[in-house]
């Protein structure tokens, strides 16, 4: 018996250290999300008997990300990547068989080791040498409260020349509106400038080099931002002050007419994926298309739509938090009597569980600029409009769906003093404008390509017609 009892220790202790001498270096593998596989890289270092890891998400843009400490019991494998993801293995030769637990759930994740993992790669980014000028700038806004941080691109030709703003989409962004590795505005800006007009691109509030906080800021005030960067551009002596345009994508697109409407120094606008309905009208729409492309049923997807459109309701008519509380539980329990089954499990089929997707809602009330947008209405505005107009969508983007919002652009446009209007949808393309397969929101970073040649050649086409 002694003698079985060392045997096993001694293969235990061979075990363990082979486990350790496997451990340290980069491992692959895919983890099957469901609507999107994703390629996930552990890079495991060992440090005095120690090991620690960096996660990277090459299909996400995510690079190097420092994880807690990576535990090492026999063959058991274990670390977190969060309070709400962590993986564990068992460790072999040649893998790590293991899963990815994260918010609840769980999906099988193999790792093999390999000496060259996989990395981003996103062929259309822009890298210098340019054949034109590329220039980091400052500036402020009229009262000094805010520095911005921005780059200026100018094509090296003779005499002033148009130009334009971008304006990012919703959340805190950078000048390259980056999203997994995707840079869409140092594209665009680099090939309108090789086209010949100037381009101006900023770091977005409290983000790079851009100071001021987004904790009680709404879309008015980064409207505020956009016109500090017009009388910017206005101070530029490359620039046509009487060719200054606007470009904005998604958010930025609905802040580009709140801009133009308010000045008579603006040429042309063009939107990205703009909204055209009430903003309460496209979450709607968003949240079943995301539904619908992740393949939930119809029959779920038209029940959740009500349940939706009830608590948005709720937060719009509501007076005090616990108000739309009481509102947002009486919705639920209407909506309760006449959910399918399916459709039930989505909200949770415990009170607890209903009362944490409620509480989830009930906090948008307190987000200041969730409650601006969630009550904005683009029609008005457009309607002001007295510049050339180019609004643009995908035909596959779940976001800003594009029937509705292009028609919505267009029935705007023709109240307008607009006299020259363009209302393109452009086949195929999701909302970042990239050719897309699956079109899901996941599948933004595992696509190389970050914006279709299609759209950019739109873009530039509509331009030279109607602006050069």
């Amino acid at each position: 018996m002694k003698q079985a009892l060392s045997i096993a220790a001694l293969v235990a202790i061979t075990l363990s250290a082979n486990a350790q001498s496997i451990l340290p270096g980069n491992w692959e593998g895919k983890l099957d999300a469901g609507s999107v596989t994703l390629r996930m890289v552990l890079k495991v270092q060992e440090a005095d008997g120690k090991y620690s890891g960096l996660l990277s998400s090459p299909d996400q843009g995510v690079s190097n990300i420092p994880i807690g400490p990576v535990q090492l019991k026999g063959d058991s494998v274990f670390f977190s990547a969060g309070p709400n993801a962590n993986y564990e293995g068992k460790l072999n030769s040649e893998a790590i068989n293991g899963v990815w637990h994260q918010n609840g759930m769980t999906f099988p994740l193999d790792l093999a080791k390999t000496e060259k993992p996989s990395e981003v790669v996103r062929p259309q980014t822009p890298v210098p040498p340019f054949q034109y000028e590329s220039e980091d700038v400052s500036f402020t806004n009229a009262d000094k409260s805010i520095t911005y941080g921005g780059t200026i691109t100018i094509p090296r030709t003779p005499g002033a020349k148009p130009a334009l703003l971008l304006i990012t989409g919703s959340g805190a962004q950078n000048r390259d509106e980056e999203l997994a590795g995707h840079k869409p505005f140092a594209v665009i800006a680099d090939y309108l400038t090789n086209k010949g007009y100037i381009v101006l691109r900023v770091d977005d509030r409290g983000v790079g080099k851009t100071t001021g906080s987004r904790k009680t800021a709404t879309s008015d005030d980064y409207a505020k931002d956009a016109n500090a960067a017009i009388d910017y551009l206005k101070s530029r002596k490359e620039v046509n002050p009487k060719k200054i345009g606007i470009m904005g994508h998604s958010e930025g697109g609905m802040i580009a007419p709140m801009v133009a409407a308010s000045r008579n120094d603006i040429d042309f606008i063009i939107l990205e994926a703009g909204p055209g309905v009430k903003i309460y009208e496209l979450m709607e729409d968003q949240s079943a298309a995301s539904l619908e492309s992740e393949g939930m049923p119809a029959g779920i997807v038209a029940d959740y739509r009500k349940l939706y459109r009830g608590f948005e309701q709720s937060l719009i008519t509501g007076t005090s938090e616990a108000d739309v509380r009481n509102k947002m539980n009486e919705v639920m329990k209407a909506w309760l009597k006449v959910a399918k089954p399916g459709s039930i499990e989505i909200v949770g089929t415990t009170d607890s569980a209903r009362a944490k997707f409620i509480a989830d809602f009930v906090e948008i009330y307190n987000d200041k600029w969730f409650m601006y947008f969630l009550k904005y209405d683009p029609q008005p505005t457009l309607e002001k409009l007295k510049c050339k107009v180019l609004a643009i969508n995908g035909s596959r983007d779940i976001q800003v769906l594009p029937k509705s919002n292009l028609d919505g652009i267009r029935q705007s446009l023709v109240k307008s003093k607009s006299k020259k209007y363009d209302v393109i949808e452009l086949e195929g393309l999701n909302h970042l404008f990239q050719e897309c397969n699956k079109c899901t929101v996941a599948e933004y970073g595992t696509l190389d390509q970050t914006i279709s040649p299609k759209a950019l050649s739109t873009i530039s086409d509509w331009l030279d017609k109607n602006v050069k």
